[in-house]
């Protein structure tokens, strides 16, 4: 059961440190369609500084997790959620829809000005 839930870890840390990773740039923009306007907005950019970090630490995850779901093989005893089939396909679809999220926060610093112009 332990296994199991090693490549969730990966997913999840991957997932909190892309958010951290687009949250200066997300955030101001977030806040900005739900009608908060001001010129303090600008002033939330106290991550920007630390964000090729939290980039770098998201595809260190998502590469754990990667390798964990696809390149490792897996052992578990029969009986066990591991041993379905249907538990590894759902962690592989979990895994890449989280990518996808993950990857389009973290390119939000190149496309959120297209949108917001």
């Amino acid at each position: 059961m332990a296994d199991a839930a090693k490549p969730n870890r990966s997913l999840v840390a991957g997932v909190v440190s892309g958010v951290l990773a687009s949250v200066c740039c997300v955030g101001p923009f977030v806040l900005l369609m739900l009608g908060v306007g001001g010129a303090w907005i600008g002033t939330l950019t106290l991550l920007k500084p630390y964000q090729p970090i939290f980039i770098g630490i998201t595809l260190v995850f998502l590469g754990l997790a990667f390798r964990r779901l696809y390149l490792v093989p897996q052992v578990c005893e029969p009986g066990t959620p591991c041993a379905n089939p249907v538990t590894r396909r759902n962690q592989r679809i979990v895994f890449w829809v989280v990518t996808v999220l993950v990857l389009a926060l973290i390119g939000f610093t190149w496309y959120g000005p297209l949108l917001i112009d």
